[in-house]
């Protein structure tokens, strides 16, 4: 059996004011094409197929003529959860009907969960559909008071499918929801938290019965614990977090005796996601970006010391899709100024002050060059000059 496993497609998304829509068409482009070559048996969306519960009417069009090519274009079924980004209603609308195409879509969490069985030439893969929830919801559909974090929710999702769950045959989890394992996991940005203090973590071992869980919600492709349950990664960089993240697609494979075996497959974007440093007037030099693709979406940090006029103008003449601009030496300024200027700045000079100040600002201690012309700029204020 082979599926190709995606998610965190995040259509319609809006990074720093750039819609991503056309970048994602691109690499949709790309996944059907591997799709017609690989032939694989069913096609995996672990959630987050949208960026938010209302999608634009561009992202609700692309989805659509994406879904048709796979499906009845490519004779290749599409089986697919809601994560939490994801309107479960809209996202579940007419699912019962597209069954009967080979698209199989689970929007909203229900009691008994939802199985599709595809057979290859082994017999039978049962795909279980586990759509995002959150652990209020699973406590009032159990009615099962001691739901009160998505780990308690999960073990008694658990439970109830190891009811119905054939071991002798295979078996793969479909879900959406930050599993956790020995190991750490890479994070990112642009994941929405889905609930505060920890009780968002679902333990891996909650899913030793399947032979392949199939995961939505972390943005880097990863393991949790073993090849057996894995992180497909999103679709594209959406944070500069992740611009050192290689985005792919998992190709799964399950022998007949349920030995599993992954390969990455990655895109091509027709933009990256990167961060340039330096000086303003060095980024600008055309002998340091002309072997890089000036359009980009990029991140700058700039290491200039003193104030730039209109830095994000200059630099966006050569590097069209600059996405946000900081200083390097300001970062965390405030709490670097709360911690030293403490209680005793009344009895410090202006001179002394603005020294204070300086190196809060730029890292580095005012020189002599700088001293002078500070001095003389005080005393003239001081006497009311200008």
């Amino acid at each position: 059996m082979k599926i190709i496993h995606t998610g965190d497609w995040h259509i319609g998304k809006i990074v720093n004011e750039f819609y991503m829509t056309s970048d994602q068409e691109h690499i949709l482009e790309q996944f059907v094409e591997m799709i017609d070559q690989e032939k694989p048996d069913a096609v995996v969306i672990a959630g987050d197929i949208y960026d938010r519960s209302v999608a634009p009417v561009e992202a609700v069009e692309l989805l659509d003529r994406v879904f048709t090519k796979i499906v009845i274009d490519l004779k290749t079924p599409i089986l697919a959860v809601a994560g939490n980004h994801d309107s479960p209603e809209r996202l579940g609308f007419a699912c019962q009907i597209l069954r009967n195409k080979g698209l199989y879509i689970e929007g909203i969490f229900k009691k008994d969960i939802s199985k599709v069985v595809i057979s290859d030439e082994y017999g039978p893969v049962n795909f279980y559909l586990l759509p995002y929830a959150d652990p209020a919801f699973v406590r009032d559909i159990y009615e099962d008071g001691n739901i009160r974090s998505h780990n308690d929710a999960f073990k008694a999702v658990m439970e109830r499918i190891s009811n119905q769950l054939n071991i002798q045959e295979r078996n793969v989890l479909i879900t959406h929801g930050f599993v956790r394992g020995i190991e750490d996991m890479e994070l990112s940005d642009s994941e929405r938290p889905l609930s505060i203090g920890g009780t968002d973590y679902i333990d891996v071992a909650h899913f030793k019965n399947f032979h392949y869980t199939a995961l939505g919600h972390l943005h880097g492709p990863q393991k949790v614990s073993s090849e057996r349950v894995r992180y497909s990664g999103s679709l594209m960089k959406y944070s500069f977090s992740e611009v050192k993240q290689k985005k792919s697609i998992t190709i799964v494979t399950i022998d007949g005796a349920g030995n599993v075996t992954t390969e990455l497959r990655t895109f091509v974007p027709i933009r990256d996601m990167r961060e340039i440093k330096g000086e303003l007037n060095k980024l600008l030099d055309p002998t340091v970006y002309k072997d890089t693709n000036i359009d980009d979406y990029i991140n700058v940090i700039l290491t200039d010391e003193g104030e730039l006029i209109d830095p994000i103008g200059k630099l966006r003449a050569v590097y069209k899709n600059i996405m946000q601009i900081t200083r390097e030496n300001r970062q965390n300024e405030g709490k670097r100024i709360k911690e030293e200027y403490g209680s005793d700045y009344r009895n410090k000079s202006k001179i002394d002050l603005f020294k204070d100040f300086y190196k809060y600002i730029t890292d580095v201690e005012l020189g002599e060059d700088k001293l002078g012309i500070i001095e003389e700029t005080i005393g003239e204020i001081e006497k009311g000059g200008q």
